[in-house]
């Protein structure tokens, strides 16, 4: 098992990477992750959701992604609250108190998922959850140590030098610890370290007389991995940015930084693409004179497009696009540029619904079921869009409709021939 001393430190890369060694040395090898909070989320080919993490660990594997590599995921719709997913299906909305004094009904089926890949792999690398000295988390543990000694994993602990402080992590992880906890760590790996090693050595040297465990490696600071972050706390060394006045051969493209924004990992294509500048921007100055402006996918539609209005940027894509800057929205950004978007049910919001950006002549009405399939498409013929002849494939995540109210025949960009293996 691999926990670390805190978020974005390397553990589900770490993970990532074990499953790619074992499976090169002939294992058959999964990944695990009992609870994953996190916006990145994948469809599997039954239907289901699951974290992106371990959708990457389960290629590095070279096996196909199952819902019980990540038998519960939360989806945060708010600072106080989560959509709660167990084996890939919603079952609801919870505040963090309401999730917490359930969380123990949910040991029999964590442990039925890892039993399940148990039968069936040699090994499996699991992964943690934050840090497992968050001590007012500790009572009912599910996830970290609660899940190694359910499993009877020994576990490396992981840490960040980059952050600075590293060494004072460690020690202190291991002080919250309880002595059998401790037990169970048999080594720990330092990760993202930039320098000479011989100046670190020294400092390795003490440590390990002090906590009395292995330093098992240091993994130096590797750049551009080409591997999805697991979520959106990636974002958060993203600040803003305004735009430079571009060549004449750079496409500009705006990705809005919602607060909410799920799936950010789509655009990471665009980062390697030659001639493209992509930035991140969550404020109505930092929008300029893209080519392209982008409202991403989002967990929670309303309360995003209210923070699209209240910081200015709504009057500025309005404005956009009156001078014919193309504007796209995905999922939920797709949501927001139409005329209105109802929640009967009150899915997201209290409120019954939400005046759109007005962009598009459509209504989106929220539904009670989540839609979730893996579909093939094909390209339609489109004057903006270059011809793709080969066939599309992605997925659906959504919880309702959306119409158009037009009188007008919109175009699609491309139709879906397969939905769920059935055409």
């Amino acid at each position: 098992m691999i926990q670390g001393t805190g978020s974005h430190v390397g553990k589900s890369i770490l993970t990532c990477a074990l499953c790619r060694i074992l499976k090169q040395d002939g294992y058959r090898v999964a990944p695990f992750k009992a609870q994953n909070m996190a916006l990145n989320s994948f469809v599997t080919k039954d239907g289901r959701e699951m974290g992106r993490a371990q959708v990457a660990q389960a290629e590095a594997a070279g096996i196909e992604p199952m819902v019980e590599m990540n038998p519960i995921l939360l989806k945060p719709t708010g600072d106080c609250g989560s959509q709660v997913i167990i084996m890939g299906r919603p079952i609801g909305n919870m505040t963090a108190r309401e999730y917490y004094q359930k969380k123990g009904e949910f040991v029999s089926i964590i442990r039925e998922a890892y039993d399940t890949l148990r039968n069936q792999f040699d090994v499996i690398v699991i992964e943690g959850a934050g840090s497992p000295a968050e001590i007012n988390l500790k009572d009912g543990d599910i996830v970290n140590m609660g899940m190694a000694e359910m499993a009877s994993a020994p576990v490396l602990l992981v840490t960040d030098i980059d952050r600075g402080g590293a060494f004072a992590w460690i020690v202190g992880t291991l002080e919250l610890l309880t002595e059998s906890e401790r037990n169970r760590v048999v080594g720990v790996i330092f990760n993202k370290f930039r320098g000479d090693k011989n100046i670190l050595k020294p400092g390795l040297d003490m440590l390990e007389e002090r906590i009395r465990k292995p330093i098992v490696g240091v993994i130096p600071y590797l750049h551009q991995l080409n591997i999805d972050d697991e979520d959106s706390v990636s974002l958060e060394n993203i600040s803003s940015k305004k735009a430079d006045v571009p060549h004449n051969n750079t496409v500009d493209i705006a990705v809005i930084k919602l607060p909410r924004i799920s799936n950010f990992t789509d655009f990471a294509i665009l980062h390697h693409e030659e001639g493209i500048k992509i930035r991140f921007v969550d404020g109505a100055c930092d929008v300029g004179n893209p080519d392209l402006l982008i409202i991403p996918g989002t967990k929670n539609t309303i309360d995003d497009l209210l923070f699209l209005v209240s910081q200015g940027i709504a009057d500025e894509m309005v404005r956009l696009s009156k001078r014919g800057v193309m504007i796209m929205g995905i999922c939920g950004g797709y949501q927001m540029l139409g005329r209105y978007i109802h929640d009967p049910y009150h899915v997201e919001s209290s409120n019954d619904g939400i005046q759109g950006l007005g962009l598009l002549n459509t209504v989106t009405t929220f539904a009670r079921e989540k839609q979730t399939f893996q579909v093939k498409a094909c390209m339609l013929g489109h004057e903006n869009l270059f011809r793709v002849d080969d066939e599309i494939t992605g997925y659906e995540i959504h919880m309702g409709e959306t119409t158009y109210n037009g009188h007008n025949f919109v175009r699609p960009f491309a139709r879906i021939t397969e939905r769920a293996g059935k055409r």
